[in-house]
């Protein structure tokens, strides 16, 4: 498989010269997907922060359990990209990593036991799949304030338990503290 790497933060990714495109396409490419990310994690944070403000955390399970995956089809639908998310410690089996995404998480947890921060944990590159060139881009989600409502330890109310299980029973999202890396964004874009 012919590959083209690049690792780093979304704003600063390097890049290498490949003969079919131009370095330019390529920071374009990170500059689209980056911008993805930021309107998708902007729209999904504003919901989840209306549903908190309308009643509590509980509520706001709601959000990431109905609202997100349609949130991301939508930003899909309108883009030629996927877009979705996922985790080494998952909540939804739907958002179960593929082969490039788990390794790239895998990658990242080693990376931040080094003691690099999830904001800078990104990976880009153009892969072959199945005979198809494809811009491939995972990028770390580091855990904010809000979340620890339902991804934290100890902190997370019993209400906001109890839910989670009824939601979710396999859950495996929580214990996560603040800044450290919960999950990731998943971006693909076919360009053949």
């Amino acid at each position: 498989m012919k590959r083209l790497m690049m690792a780093a933060s979304v704003g600063a990714l390097g890049c290498m010269a490949l003969p079919a495109m131009a370095a330019d396409d390529i920071d374009a490419l990170t500059g689209e997907a980056g911008a993805l990310i930021q309107s998708f994690s902007g729209t999904l944070q504003g919901e989840l922060r209306a549903a908190i403000q309308a009643g509590g955390p509980v509520n706001a399970i709601s959000v990431c359990n109905e609202k997100a995956p349609a949130i991301a089809a939508a930003a899909s639908a309108d883009s030629a990209w996927t877009i979705g998310r996922s985790s080494h410690k998952l909540r939804s089996p739907d958002n179960a990593p593929d082969a490039y995404t788990a390794a790239a998480i895998e990658d990242f947890v080693a990376r931040e036991a080094a003691g690099e921060a999830a904001e800078t944990l990104a990976k880009a590159e153009i892969v072959e799949e199945n005979g198809t060139r494809v811009f491939r881009m995972v990028k770390a989600i580091p855990t904010g304030e809000a979340c620890l409502n339902c991804h934290g330890g100890d902190e997370v109310k019993p209400d906001v338990v109890a839910r989670l299980a009824e939601l979710y029973p396999d859950d495996m999202a929580r214990g996560f503290a603040l800044g450290q890396m919960r999950g990731v964004f998943t971006l693909t874009k076919v360009l053949d």
